[in-house]
């Protein structure tokens, strides 16, 4: 493909299997990638192997971080449009409960919202499409393609619609957006890093009175009572109100407890569920579908986030946040960076300064978050030994300023410019931590 036709894209703007770029993945790092590429003016391809609506584990809860990119993309998050908001996080441990709002912050809004990932996804993707992003269902990329002079991705192979036809679709820039798996980037030889923290996430839905909770619900305390064991585990239960009569019901666990590779998380959630009390509706004649598990890829644990055409967003960046598990706002935010990224990468006039630009990206994200995650990392480490947990939950419970500080912390809630004493605490922590 000739510099000429990559720098405008004009040639192929109607075309189904050329473009300017190709986002792999229409999840919500692919999509608003996808969305704001297309609002710079340039041809995208975004293709998903599975169709809309479609099935996804998740919280369904989004904080501030994720609200401001919704609002970026110009998506309608009102109430009469399905979406639930909530004031802030209830916290449970130790025998304390303790509700704490949304920070109130000039950089993000104080208010989260709740949203099934059935539809969620399909929302995303639709509004990347209404932006001029031309997105292909049930497309599922098999492989790249590559230069066989350079090794540079210029394009994908995919097995198309119910008859998987084999299609190829060409572009110079190739974003991977296609999760944790992510097996276009393991075909470019992007592994996982295993010194990086790995989570696994469990939830199913319940018929619930608590549907409409102003408050996301964290329960700290969940113990590993196997063969006479005692053990806080590193992680947290959620209970979100989904607004439509359900409970999301779920729990999160890291991979830095001893317990973590022989523990049935399902039998875990139905033991923590068969503690609730009894009105809450948590029984298995009230459960809405399976118990669904998935991974969740912490702390830049797939690296480096861009090579040879290729850039990584979300989860195939392995984005989550080690302190809470959170996904979507990264997802998003990197998706976001990288279409940035892209977008000032092909309007230069040569091969020399768009790879220029391009290799811009991983700094962007370091420099982004990496001083954040080295200190998750440290945090993950720490509360994957019991007793520290234990200390945690008894001790820090009990201070609600010292909460508010954590909130602040766990959930990356902070002023970057100015804000007050806890900002400049956690901004300065940031600052001084190494990124890698």
């Amino acid at each position: 493909m000739s510099a000429e036709s990559a720098a405008t894209g004009a040639e192929r703007a109607d075309s189904a299997h050329e473009a300017d770029v190709i986002v792999v993945g229409a999840g919500p790092a692919g999509s608003t990638t996808a969305y704001h590429l297309a609002k710079a003016g340039r041809s995208v391809l975004l293709l998903e192997k599975t169709s809309f609506p479609r099935e996804k584990v998740c919280g369904d809860g989004l904080t501030p971080r994720a609200v401001k990119q919704l609002v970026s993309m110009g998506i309608d998050i009102s109430p009469e449009a399905g979406w639930l908001p909530n004031r802030g996080l209830r916290i449970l441990g130790g025998g304390m409960k303790l509700e704490l709002d949304w920070p109130d912050l000039a950089a993000f809004p104080n208010y989260g919202l709740v949203r099934k990932r059935t539809d969620f996804d399909d929302i995303l993707a639709r509004q990347a499409a209404a932006a001029g992003a031309k997105v292909h269902e049930l497309t599922n990329v098999t492989g790249p393609v590559l230069d066989e002079r350079t090794g540079r991705i210029v394009g994908v192979r995919a097995k198309v619609g119910p008859a998987k036809e084999e299609q190829v679709f060409r572009a110079p820039i190739v974003v991977a957006a296609d999760g944790n798996s992510t097996r276009l980037s393991l075909a470019m030889g992007l592994h996982r890093r295993e010194d990086r923290p790995m989570g696994v996430a469990v939830r199913t839905y319940f018929k619930s009175p608590r549907h409409e909770d102003d408050y996301l619900e964290s329960w700290l305390e969940l113990w590993d009572k196997r063969d006479g064991r005692n053990d806080l585990l590193p992680g947290y239960g959620w209970i979100f109100g989904m607004g439509d009569g359900t409970s999301n019901v779920g729990l999160g666990l890291l991979n830095t407890s001893d317990s973590f590779k022989d523990i049935d998380y399902r039998e875990l959630l139905k033991a923590w569920v068969a503690g609730m009390p009894e009105e809450w509706g948590y029984t298995e004649e009230n459960q809405e579908g399976p118990i669904r598990g998935a991974a969740l890829p912490m702390g830049f644990n797939r690296q480096p986030h861009y090579t040879k055409g290729l850039l990584l967003v979300g989860d195939a960046g392995g984005m989550v946040n080690p302190f809470n598990g959170e996904g979507i706002a990264y997802a998003m935010e990197s998706g976001e960076i990288a279409a940035t990224v892209i977008a000032q990468a092909l309007a230069r006039k040569t091969a020399e300064g768009r790879e220029r630009a391009l290799y811009d990206y991983p700094r962007i994200l370091k420099q982004t978050y990496g001083g954040y995650y080295t200190l998750g990392r440290l945090f993950v480490k720490l509360i994957g030994e019991p007793k520290v947990m234990n200390f945690a939950t008894k001790h820090g419970l009990p201070h609600p300023l010292m909460m508010k500080f954590v909130l602040k912390m766990l959930a990356n809630l902070t002023d970057p410019r100015g804000g007050d004493a806890m900002d400049r605490i956690i901004n300065g922590m940031v600052k001084i931590a190494p990124a890698a």
